[in-house]
């Protein structure tokens, strides 16, 4: 399993609303840093993302995926993700960085910037 794999399953769910799939990928002591608020725990940030989060009706383009160089062996790694959310109209809302740590195939930690 490549490192950007729970990174895209990542995305699809959010887009999906998929539940099931946005927990599968995230560990349980997964944390989320983002400009207006921080949310600790896997369970606590599913509840987020499908029932609390201002918008819901929103896609992900992700336009690149960076994997810093680091050693094959390496136990977790860093995906940076470089992308722009749109809403179900189309219309674009900003654009995003999203800084993922993947370990053992799920994700523990994401910190988001946005413009």
């Amino acid at each position: 399993m490549s490192h950007t794999d729970p990174v895209e399953r990542y995305y699809e769910a959010i887009d999906a609303m998929d539940a099931d799939g946005l927990a599968a990928v995230l560990a349980p002591d997964f944390r989320h840093d983002r400009p207006d608020r921080t949310i600790e725990g896997r369970e606590r940030f599913v509840e987020f993302m499908m029932n609390e989060r201002p918008r819901t009706d929103t896609v992900h383009a992700v336009d690149t995926l960076f994997l810093p160089k680091t050693d094959d062996d390496a136990r977790g790694r860093e995906v940076a993700a470089h992308g722009r959310l749109f809403a179900e109209d189309g219309k674009e809302l900003f654009a995003f960085v999203d800084l993922f740590t993947v370990e053992d195939g799920a994700i523990v930690d994401l910190r988001t910037f946005t413009k």
